[in-house]
């Protein structure tokens, strides 16, 4: 190969190596992006199928294992996805996996499967959807060459179905021959398979085969409800409150028979008191054994307790044998009262015809009322209908007792006790006040101003009244001239209602004072929180300051603090003005200005330099040939001068133009020309032909450079212009 061939292949492989972008791989990863996919990255030709194994029915609050991975692509690169469902939760969050909600994502890009922990919702809640995308990505920083793919399912609650209960060991207590007072149990025991607790199961009580709706569901039937002879028997039909189980009939029966409670001898259906062992009969049916009845055959009468011969019941009077009658009902027996007709009156101790009940003087014959009830007969009571009062002293329609003033007839009232009079009194409800002299309804007493009707109050003890005072409860002011609620005496500007204070004293109000208590500053153009007056920029959000003077800012300025750069285009920290490649960060420098870099020139001149040795070596090799050959074959001297001269010419090509000059369109290899000297010397006659170029060893490439990039991948740039990365394992090419 030709030296100016392998320096333009040389300068071809650092192009190359320049413009290979790093691997930097996204860490963040993406929530809620399922249903739309991964759009910001193209969808290579090498597809990926996403994969996941959520159920395809779900049992409620049940946790499922989740695994997302994909098929297809290479595999061989990093990857992401995101996951939504609309229902359950997310938890146990496995390597690079992070939930935000009812959303799961990768938290770093160095996998290509992640696992998680799903809870199914609870029961009721219905069909779940879920929906996930998948990236594979090439991790070369870009959108380009990746591939990805979305998929989306619909999981169905499972609902398990419910199991009947069921009814067993029915027993009656007591069972057999049961007693006509006495109450009937009925006992079962219920069991559902799912264990859901009984609801309303129904009992149904029969009574000699016929059901008696009165006592439906009742465990307990009373003792009234049964009569001798009868037979009941019960059933029941268990209910969960969802279904009703198989309908059981107890075979336990209940006949109820006749006894004799008081063992009297007569059974309880023919003993009139079963339970007095004393009386069986009761003739007049008064609810009072004969035997214990003094009348018998009266059903109104069975004791006469005074013997008089009449029954404690029609006797007025039963344990008085001297009264039987009280007409009037006033408890006095008509044999012994004045009034037997009057239930009010019973004596008359004044003999004035009036019973004393009725006579309010029953001992003073002048009186018999007192419509007042104040203890003066209405014959003498001035005010009969009034109990309060029973003179006028003064006469003035008014009793003394009632009168303020009983012997001033232009006075009867003083209403707050003050001494005045209601009449002479201003205020007659008012015990502190009496006089008004402003006529303003405020009494002089209460009254600030007594002279001034426009004035009552002055709250805060300043002079001026209430009305006039714009702050009444503040003594240290009167006026606010702007109206803002704040008075002169403390507002800063009392003149202007939009400003108060100026806690700076720069003669900027507050609300108008973007810096209140910066004296130095009042305004912020650019709103970012630093005043105009010490912002280099004050009508840029993004700047504040421009360390270097060189007029930009410090945020944009990659070199803040040298006045001679402010950008460095390719990051390789030398600034485009002190760069000689601003878009290339493998070279800054041109030290011949040459227009190729200096590291890009070292290369290419070492690589030159062993060519030029290489050459070297062939040209002594070739000379001892030419030697050896010329002493046989002196006819091909003047062939041998003229191809030494043409290789003299190649070797004298200066190193400095492998990088300058472009790739000629056409270079014989150096093996042709001197291929043919040499047929020609050991054939004869000499003809001229075509030579067949022979197959040369391809030498293996040579690491011309090797480093490590952000990702932690390992890079050789090889002579031959590939590139090699290592895999963990094994170099691989890219």
């Amino acid at each position: 190969m030709s030296p100016i061939i392998r320096v333009l292949l040389a300068s071809v492989l650092l192009v190359l190596l320049a413009a290979a972008p790093s691997i930097e791989g996204s860490s963040t990863g993406k929530q809620n992006q399922a249903t739309t996919g991964c759009t910001c990255h193209s969808n290579g030709a090498n597809g990926i199928t996403a994969n996941h194994n959520f159920p395809t029915s779900y049992t409620p609050g049940s946790v499922y294992s989740i695994t997302i991975d994909a098929t297809g692509g290479t595999q061989a690169f990093v990857g992401g996805f995101s996951l939504q469902v609309d229902k359950g939760s997310f938890s146990n969050a496995g390597t690079l996996v992070q939930f935000a909600g009812l959303s799961a994502t990768h938290s770093g890009s160095g996998a290509l499967s992640w696992t998680m922990d799903w809870t199914a919702p609870s029961s009721g809640s219905g069909s779940v959807n879920m929906a996930l995308a998948v990236l594979q990505a090439n991790g070369n920083s870009q959108n380009s060459g990746d591939t990805w793919d979305t998929t989306s399912a619909t999981i169905i609650e499972s609902i398990t179905p419910n199991q009947p209960p069921s009814a067993s060991n029915l027993m009656i207590l007591p069972g057999g021959d049961t007693p006509v007072d006495e109450e009937i149990m009925f006992s079962y025991i219920f069991d559902d398979a799912d264990g859901d607790s009984e609801v309303d199961s129904q009992i149904r009580w029969s009574k000699n085969g016929v059901v008696v709706p009165a006592y439906n569901d009742m465990q307990m039937l009373p003792a009234t409800a049964t009569s001798v002879g009868e037979t009941w028997t019960v059933s029941v039909t268990p209910n969960d409150g969802k279904d009703l189980g198989a309908t059981e009939i107890c075979p336990d029966n209940a006949v109820i028979v006749d006894v004799d409670s008081d063992g009297d001898g007569t059974m309880d259906l023919d003993d009139a008191f079963p339970q007095d062992p004393s009386e069986t009969t009761d003739t007049d049916s008064d609810g009072v054994g004969d035997n214990a009845d003094v009348f018998p055959n009266d059903a109104s009468e069975t004791i006469d307790s005074d013997n008089d011969g009449t029954g404690d019941n029609g006797d007025a009077f039963p344990n008085d044998s001297s009264e039987t009658m009280d007409s009037d009902m006033d408890g006095v027996g008509d044999n012994a009262d004045v009034f037997p007709n009057d239930p009010s009156e019973t004596t008359d101790t004044d003999s004035d015809g009036t019973g004393d009940n009725g006579d309010a003087f029953p001992s003073d014959s002048s009186e018999t009322l007192d419509s007042d009830g104040d203890g003066v007969g209405n014959n003498a009571d001035v005010f009969p209908q009034d109990a309060t009062e029973t003179i006028d002293s003064d006469s003035d329609g008014t009793g003394d007792n009632g009168d303020a003033f009983p012997q001033d007839a232009t006075e009867t009232l003083d209403s707050d006790m003050d001494g005045v009079g209601d009449n002479a009194d201003a205020f007659p409800q008012d015990a502190t006040e009496t006089l008004d002299s402003d006529m303003d309804g405020v009494g002089d007493n209460a009254d600030v101003f007594p002279q001034d009707a426009t004035e009552t109050l002055d709250s805060d003890m300043d002079e001026v009244g209430d009305n006039a005072d714009a702050f009444p409860q503040d003594a240290n002011e009167t006026l606010d001239s702007d109206n803002d609620t704040v008075g002169d005496n403390a507002d800063v500007f009392p003149q202007d209602a939009n400003e108060t204070l100026d806690s700076d004293n720069d003669t900027v109000g507050d609300n108008a004072d973007v810096f209140p208590q910066d004296a130095s500053e009042t305004m912020d153009s650019d709103m970012d929180g630093v005043g105009d007056n010490a912002d280099a920029f004050p009508q840029d959000a993004t700047e504040t300051m421009d360390s270097d003077m060189d007029g930009v800012g410090d945020n944009s300025d990659v070199f803040p603090q040298d006045a001679t750069e402010s950008l460095d285009s390719d990051n390789d920290s030398v600034g485009d003005n002190a760069d000689a490649f601003p878009q290339d960060a493998t070279e800054s420098l041109d030290s011949d200005g040459d227009g190729t870099g200096d590291n890009a020139q070292l290369i290419a001149e070492t690589l030159a330099a062993e060519q030029a040795a290489e050459d070297d070596a062939a040209q002594k090799q070739m000379m001892t040939i030419l030697a050896v050959v010329g002493v046989l074959l002196i006819a091909g001297v003047g062939a041998v001068l003229f191809l030494r001269k043409r290789g003299n010419e190649d070797q004298d090509v200066p190193s400095k133009e492998f990088t300058h000059q472009a790739m000629p369109t056409q270079v014989q290899p150096a093996q042709q020309s001197y291929q043919q000297p040499v047929q020609q010397s050991y054939q004869q006659p000499v003809v001229q032909q075509p030579v067949v170029q022979q197959p040369v060893a391809v030498a293996e490439p040579t690491v011309l450079r090797q480093w490590t990039d952000e990702a932690g991948y390992t890079w050789r740039a090889m002579d031959d212009g590939t590139n090699f990365w290592w895999t963990g394992t094994e170099w691989q090419k890219r």
